[in-house]
C-alpha cells in the first residue's frame, strides 16, 4: 500500500487550513500548510484568480499545490466585498460592513470559495463552493476567522459560522464544498509530477 501522497496548501491563514485539513482528512492524501508568496491578479473572478496563483506556485516551487480564494458577496452592495474579501476585512472588518449595511433591510449574501490543484508543467483544475445566507445585523459567535461572525447560512439553523464549532460549519461551508470536490477529484485520477 502506498504512502498518504502530501498536496501544499499554499495559504497563510491557518483558521483556512484547518478547515480544508478536515475535509482532506478522510482521503489518501494530506495537506501540508506552506506559506510563501502568492502571486494574485486583480480579477472579478475567483477561479481566475485561484487558478492563476496555483499554477505560478506550482512551476515556481515544483510542487503539488492548492490554492484557495474566497469572498462575500453581498447583494444590497452589489457584491460589494467580492473578491476583494480579504483587503476589506483587513481595513474595514465586520463592524465597517454592518455600518455599510446599517439601514439596508435586505441582507442575502454569499459566500463562495474557489479552490485550484495544479502541478508543475500542467493546468490547474478548480473546484467551486457555494453557500447562501443573509448578514446578521450584529457580530455573534466567537469562532471561525473573517466575516463569520455576521453571516447565517440559509440552511444552517439561524447561528452564525462564528457560533459554529469547525465540524458544523465544515457541513455546510463553501470551502468545505470546493475541498470536498477537490478531494474526490484527486481520489480519482493519477497525476504524476
Amino acid at each position: 500500500m502506498r504512502g498518504l501522497r502530501r498536496v501544499y496548501f499554499l495559504t497563510s491563514n491557518r483558521s483556512k487550513f484547518r478547515e480544508a485539513a478536515e475535509i482532506a482528512f478522510a482521503s489518501d492524501f494530506r495537506l501540508q500548510m506552506l506559506s510563501a508568496p502568492k502571486i494574485e491578479i486583480q480579477s472579478e473572478d475567483l477561479r481566475e484568480i485561484a487558478s492563476y496563483a496555483a499554477k505560478e506556485a506550482a512551476e515556481r516551487l515544483r510542487l503539488e499545490v492548492v490554492v484557495e480564494d474566497a469572498g462575500l458577496f453581498i447583494n444590497a452592495l452589489k457584491g460589494f466585498p467580492g473578491p476583494y474579501s480579504s483587503d476589506v476585512f483587513k481595513r474595514l472588518g465586520t463592524k465597517g460592513i454592518l455600518t455599510l449595511m446599517q439601514h439596508v433591510s435586505s441582507r442575502e449574501a454569499r459566500f463562495y470559495s474557489a479552490a485550484a490543484f495544479c502541478v508543475p508543467n500542467a493546468n490547474p483544475k478548480c473546484f467551486a463552493g457555494i453557500v447562501r445566507g443573509r448578514i446578521s445585523t450584529r457580530e455573534r459567535g466567537k469562532g471561525g476567522f473573517g466575516f463569520d461572525p455576521i453571516f447565517i447560512p440559509a440552511m444552517g439553523d439561524g447561528r452564525t459560522f462564528a457560533e459554529m464549532t469547525n465540524s458544523e460549519k465544515n457541513r455546510m461551508s463553501h470551502r468545505a464544498q470546493s475541498f470536498r470536490k477537490l478531494v474526490r477529484w484527486l481520489s480519482s485520477v493519477r497525476i504524476g509530477t
